[in-house]
């Protein structure tokens, strides 16, 4: 049950100095955007992923350690857990919560950056320094996250055999893959803020629309079906007058089956 407030601005920007934190001693540990929607699809999973398993495979360390690659202390550990976990339970509370709309107040509403808008908003001079790097598109950042997720327990996101089911799971998944692709269309939209310069096109908002729908119809999905059952193969048993499978040369009803 969620039981805790959503995150505020302060909090994301503690999170960011975690994962900044982070990075200096493990290269690889991604943004938040990327952890983002990472967390998302643990939302929507098959089955719930402990931090045992998700830790390692997005920040790249031991849960149970402070030290060598891993947080700087248990301070640290216990304040990131608690943001992700508040972060967690909110992206949780929205996806099954009904909404007609995506601009509805408690719509999921991932915390992506428009850093293309926020570089064409800079000085020409600093403009200039850095129009030669990759700069992401539009959530395309928070698409990777989602996908990384999904490629690491394949298991979990295997097609349903159901087959409405699989054709929604399979059109959703391709709906989040879509915007792991860069926007080449032209940019006609500032996406996050009004009067902003544009930096995004009318199919990239169409498609991170088209996701966002996707994300709520993947959790409705695994939530009708359930997590995966084990199957369980039980051995056969010899008749009683049948040999012993024991290997001793008694009659089973005169060994084991006594």
């Amino acid at each position: 049950m969620n039981t805790t407030a959503g995150l505020e601005a302060e909090d994301f920007d503690t999170l960011d100095n975690i994962l900044d934190d982070l990075r200096e001693r493990f290269e690889e540990t991604p943004q938040w955007e990327f952890c983002e929607g990472f967390m998302a699809a643990l939302v929507c999973c098959r089955r719930a992923i402990p931090d045992s398993e998700w830790l390692p495979m997005l920040l790249g360390i031991d849960p149970d350690e402070a030290e060598g690659g891993s947080f700087a202390d248990e301070a640290q550990r216990q304040q990131f857990m608690a943001l992700w976990q508040r972060r967690f339970d909110e992206i949780k509370l929205a996806l099954d919560t009904p909404v007609e709309a995506l601009d509805d107040d408690k719509a999921y509403a991932p915390e992506v950056m428009d850093v293309r808008g926020a570089i064409a908003s800079l000085p020409p001079e600093e403009h200039e320094e850095i129009e030669d790097s990759e700069i992401p598109s539009f959530a395309q950042v928070w698409a990777l996250g989602f996908m990384f997720a999904v490629e690491n327990w394949p298991d979990e996101w295997a097609t349903p055999k159901d087959k409405d089911a699989a054709k929604w799971h399979d059109l959703s998944l391709e709906a989040i893959v879509a915007l792991t692709e860069d926007d080449d269309d032209e940019p006609t939209f500032s996406a996050l803020a009004e009067d902003g310069p544009p930096s995004v096109s009318e199919e990239r908002l169409n498609a991170y629309g088209e996701a966002l729908w996707a994300v709520y119809d993947l959790r409705e999905i695994w939530r009708n079906i359930g997590p995966r059952v084990a199957q369980v193969i039980k051995a056969a048993t010899p008749g009683r007058n049948d040999a012993c499978s024991c290997g001793s040369g008694k009659k089973y009803k005169k060994c084991c089956g006594a």
